[in-house]
C-alpha cells in the first residue's frame, strides 16, 4: 500500500545499506547567513542511539509545507562520507550520494499537520505539491546544494511519487526564476507501481509461472477479472481472495527468503483497506493491504521499537508536537486516498520527451511489483529498442539483466525482492553509481 512506502525505506535503508549513507552533491559558491547557520546546526544530528562514530554530517527534522494547517515534513540527510561538495543530490522517497530521505505524505513516519481534515484529503497531487514545496524550503535551509544536480529515488508506490514530483519540478523549472530553479537531471524507480491494467496482470502471471498459485486459481483470476475497470465484481472478487490466501504462508515480496516466525516482538496488525488507492482492483482486497513492506521480514518488529524510543526521536529533532500515534511503517491513520490515477505512463511520455533521464529497476523475486508486470508496462510505453536484453555484472557473477529503450533504461537485478538495497545492498550501490554518472552497466565480468 502506499503508506508503508517512505516511513520504511528510511530507517529500512539506513540498517541494512549503510552505503547509501552518501548524497552526491555538485559545487556551489554560497554566502551563509547567520541565521541559515543556526537553522542547519538545530538540525544536526549529534549523535545517534546505538550509531558508531561516523565521518559524514547528518541533519534530521521538519520542514514546513503548509504554515496555515500546520503541516510539516519529517527528514534525515546525510552528506556523502567523501568530498560531497563534489557530488550531487539524491532524493529518496519511500548511492554514492548525498541522501535525503523525506517521509511523505503527512500523517505517515514523523510528519504531520495540525489540521486534522487534511488527512482526509490527500492524494497523489497533494503529496506532489508538498514534495514540491518541501524541497523549495529545503534547499532555503540548505542553500549550499541548491545548484547542484539533483535527482530523485523510490520504490513500490514511490512509482506514482517520483514522476509525479519530478512533473511538478520539470514544469515548475520552466517558468522558475534562479532562486527557485532546482537543477533536475533525473530519477530512478524500483519495483514500481506505475500501470493498474499491466501491474495489476502481471502479478497474477508472475505468481503462476513461479508455481505460486495453482491452475485453477489462475484460470479462474483470468476469467473472472477485467483489470482495466475500476469496479470489482463478485467472481472476481472470490478469485483474487484465493490469490493472496497463498501469499499468508509465504513471503509476497521475496517468494525464496523466508517469513518472520520467531520474533518476540511480532504484531498482526489488521491494516485498513484505503478507498482510492491505485491499482483500483487489488485495493479492494483486504489481502493486498495485509502486507506491510519491507525484508528483514522482523524488521518492522525492530525498526518500530528503535523509532519509538524517546532519546531516539531527541537525536532525531522528531515528534516536537507530541503526534497521538507511535511511529509504524505502515500509516493506520489514512483511509482514504482521494487521487490516483491508473497509470503513469503519460507522465513517463512526458518527462522522456522532455529529456529527463529514466531508469526503472526490478528485483525479479518479488511477487507485490513482480517484473513481469513491469515488463507488461514498458512495453505498453512503446518505445523503440536501443539496446537488447543483455546480461550486466557485479564482479564475476550476473548481477541481472538489462535493456536500453529510446528515452530509457530498465535494469533487473537477480535475486533481489521488493526493495532491493535489504536483498543486494552492494549491486544496488553499483546500479545507482552507474546511473547518478549515467554510463552504462559492465558488460563483462570484472
Amino acid at each position: 500500500m502506499a503508506f508503508c512506502r517512505l516511513s520504511l525505506n528510511l530507517l529500512h535503508l539506513l540498517l541494512v545499506f549503510p552505503l547509501l549513507f552518501l548524497i552526491i552533491l555538485g559545487r556551489v559558491i554560497c554566502e551563509f547567513t547567520e541565521d541559515i547557520a543556526a537553522q542547519q546546526e538545530a538540525d544536526r544530528v549529534v549523535r545517534l542511539p546505538g550509531q558508531p562514530e561516523v565521518s559524514f554530517k547528518q541533519y534530521a527534522g521538519y520542514v514546513t509545507v503548509n504554515v496555515s494547517h500546520g503541516r510539516a515534513l519529517f527528514y534525515w540527510f546525510f552528506e556523502a562520507t567523501e568530498k560531497p561538495q563534489e557530488k550531487p543530490l539524491l532524493l529518496w522517497l519511500n548511492g554514492a550520494a548525498n541522501l535525503l530521505f523525506v517521509e511523505s505524505p503527512v500523517g505517515v513516519g514523523f510528519s504531520y499537520t495540525n489540521t486534522s481534515s487534511d488527512i482526509g484529503q490527500l492524494g497523489d497531487k497533494i503529496t506532489a505539491q508538498d514534495s514540491f514545496t518541501f524541497l523549495v524550503n529545503w534547499f532555503q535551509r540548505f542553500p549550499q546544494f541548491k545548484s547542484y544536480d539533483f535527482y530523485i529515488a523510490g520504490e513500490s508506490y514511490a512509482g506514482h511519487y517520483v514522476p509525479q514530483l519530478a512533473e511538478v519540478i520539470y514544469d515548475s523549472n520552466k517558468k522558475a526564476s534562479n532562486k527557485h530553479y532546482i537543477n533536475f537531471k533525473g530519477f530512478v524507480i524500483g519495483n514500481a507501481l506505475l500501470d493498474d491494467e499491466t501491474d495489476q496482470t502481471g502479478m497474477i502471471d508472475y505468481a503462476w509461472d513461479h508455481a505460486v498459485i495453482s491452475d485453477r486459481v489462475y484460470r479462474e483470476v483470468k476469467s473472472k477479472c477485467n483489470f482495466n475497470q475500476k469496479h470489482l465484481a463478485r467472481d472476481c472478487n472470490n478469485a483474487l481472495n484465493d490469490y493472496f490466501a497463498v501469499y499468508k504462508i509465504i513471503d509476497m515480496y521475496s517468494l525464496y527468503a523466508p517469513k518472520c516466525v520467531k520474533s518476540n516482538f511480532s504484531i498482526d496488525r489488521q491494516l485498513p483497506v484505503i478507498q482510492g488507492i491505485a491499482p483500483q482492483i487489488f485495493s479492494k482486497i483486504e489481502g493486498w493491504h495485509k502486507k506491510p513492506a519491507g525484508y528483514d521480514p522482523c524488521a518492522s518488529d525492530y525498526t518500530e521499537i528503535y523509532l519509538n524510543r524517546p532519546d531516539v526521536q531527541e537525536a532525531l529533532h522528531a515528534n516536537l508536537t507530541k503526534i497521538p500515534y507511535p511511529w509504524t511503517h505502515c500509516s493506520d491513520n489514512i483511509t482514504f486516498w482521494d487521487d490516483s490515477p491508473a497509470s503513469i505512463l503519460p507522465i513517463l511520455k512526458k518527462l522522456i520527451a522532455g529529456g529527463i533521464r529514466i531508469w526503472v529497476y526490478s528485483g525479479d523475486t518479488d511477487g507485490r511489483i513482480p517484473v513481469t508486470a513491469t515488463r507488461y508496462t514498458l512495453n505498453k510505453l512503446g518505445l523503440k529498442t536501443i539496446e537488447e536484453w543483455s546480461p550486466w555484472y557485479f564482479k564475476k557473477q550476473v548481477g541481472g539483466w538489462t535493456i536500453v529503450y529510446d528515452g530509457l533504461v530498465f535494469v533487473t537485478i537477480r535475486g533481489a525482492g521488493h526493495q532491493v538495497p535489504t536483498f543486494k545492498p552492494r549491486q544496488s550501490l553499483q546500479l545507482i553509481k552507474y546511473f547518478l554518472s549515467n554510463e552504462k552497466l559492465p558488460s563483462k565480468p570484472f
